[in-house]
């Protein structure tokens, strides 16, 4: 393996932060050469600015985020060739002698290295320098200064790919923000017991490149912090279709945890009959705020709000979310349900969802149901509220105003209207 690569794994703990393993790089660099002074370089326009330095302090007459004139300096003159990459003593060299940084800082011995990112672009500079002469430094040192720059250049090569694919991502997101690309589509929940649609699921939908599932559109929304923006659009855009259905029908909206402590929920759900809302709780991992979340649920629920635990049976947080969260529904993930009625192990796990249900009071809610066998089986285990294919896709508004006020005698019929 290139010494390169080994210096870039050595740096590798530092996770995503640049900063901290160029700092680390200086460090070694500086100490290995005993050199004052190391730091990383960055041309701006006209000017040359430090991103970092070592050793850090307001002793060192280098300074994170300061800089100055590019022209002025040591590193334009290595990168151009004016000067060499190697000087021995500043005050010898005619170039650098004659500028006044020589004399100010002081500069004595002098090594740098431009920093050349992955499509060429001249960076900036890696540099030391000692506040006296060091006849001692070769073209040996050298080579172990490229080899730090190279790392350093790799580095923040990597750093600049993320940062544009930040920016990408986030156009992507507003552009869906501020148009159409974003609709609300509406699946029946059906209850065999009542014989009709009790309420419907909103669902995100988007019409944009990339094509990507609706969970990744708002996942990649919360990587460049755009997520509870459009969590509150798809909320909002949802609950307008209350207007349409009918005053015993609810609709059904996902909302994160994360947004819930945000302190966003009054905002959000203003103007809005909370009797006809159900805020299904969509994390995966684990939460460690149940107190705080419960806490600013509580007014909603008092004025009626409904909350489920949306994918029971996914893994092992929903149960967590089950427990600390004491919610009126819970929706049974897919995984569960899909061919529950030739799987034995299925029908075990969801009887006793269905045991707890009514010990708790807790109403079940099976998704991804999508044969006469799954909801002939969901039935017989107690599980009487159903949504999936087998009742209908998710439907426009219209489709849905009209799908709600089918009265079949059995779910068949039911299915057969869609």
């Amino acid at each position: 393996m290139a010494l390169s690569d080994l210096l870039l794994d050595s740096v590798a703990d530092t996770g995503n932060n640049t900063d901290e393993a160029l700092r680390q790089l200086l460090q070694a660099i500086r100490q290995h050469l005993g050199m004052d002074v190391a730091f990383v370089s960055r041309f701006t326009d006209d000017q040359r600015v430090f991103r970092e330095v070592d050793p850090p302090g307001p002793d060192n007459p280098v300074q994170a985020g300061a800089g100055g004139p590019l022209e002025e300096s040591y590193c334009l003159r290595v990168v151009d060739g004016r000067i060499p990459e190697l000087i021995n003593d500043a005050r010898r060299n005619p170039v650098t002698a004659a500028l006044p940084v020589t004399h100010a800082l002081p500069v004595g011995a002098h090594a740098s290295v431009p920093v050349r990112l992955d499509d060429g672009r001249v960076y900036g500079t890696f540099c030391c320098f000692s506040y006296t002469p060091d006849p001692t430094l070769d073209e040996r040192d050298m080579a172990m200064m490229r080899v730090f720059a190279d790392v350093a250049a790799r580095l923040i090569s990597s750093e600049e790919r993320a940062a544009a694919d930040h920016r990408r991502q986030e156009a992507q997101i507003r552009e869906v923000l501020q148009d159409d690309r974003h609709r609300i589509l509406y699946q029946p929940i059906f209850d065999m017991e009542a014989n009709g649609v009790i309420g419907f699921e909103a669902l995100s939908r988007f019409h944009a490149e990339p094509r990507l599932s609706p969970d990744r559109w708002f996942s990649l929304a919360h990587e460049v912090g755009l997520g509870f923006e459009l969590e509150a659009r798809a909320i909002h855009r949802a609950l307008e279709g209350l207007d349409s259905l009918r005053d015993d029908v609810f609709v059904s909206v996902n909302m994160s945890p994360e947004h819930i402590l945000s302190g966003a929920l009054t905002g959000i759900f203003d103007g809005y009959a909370l009797n006809r809302v159900v805020l299904e709780i969509t994390e995966h991992a684990f939460v460690d705020h149940y107190e705080d979340l419960g806490r600013l649920m509580q007014p909603l629920r008092e004025r009626g709000m409904q909350v489920a635990v949306d994918d029971a049976g996914a893994g092992y947080a929903s149960f967590r979310h089950i427990l600390n969260l004491d919610p009126d529904r819970i929706k049974l993930d897919m995984s569960l349900t899909r061919n529950i009625d030739t799987d034995r192990s299925r029908r075990a796990l969801t009887a006793a969802f269905a045991r707890f249900a009514g010990e708790t009071g807790i109403s079940l809610v099976a998704e991804g149901v999508e044969t006469p066998g799954e909801a002939a089986t969901l039935s017989e285990l107690g599980v009487h509220k159903l949504q999936g294919y087998y009742i209908a896709r998710p439907l426009e508004i219209g489709s849905a105003a009209s799908f709600q006020d089918v009265r079949p005698d059995s779910i068949e019929l039911a299915v057969r209207q869609d």
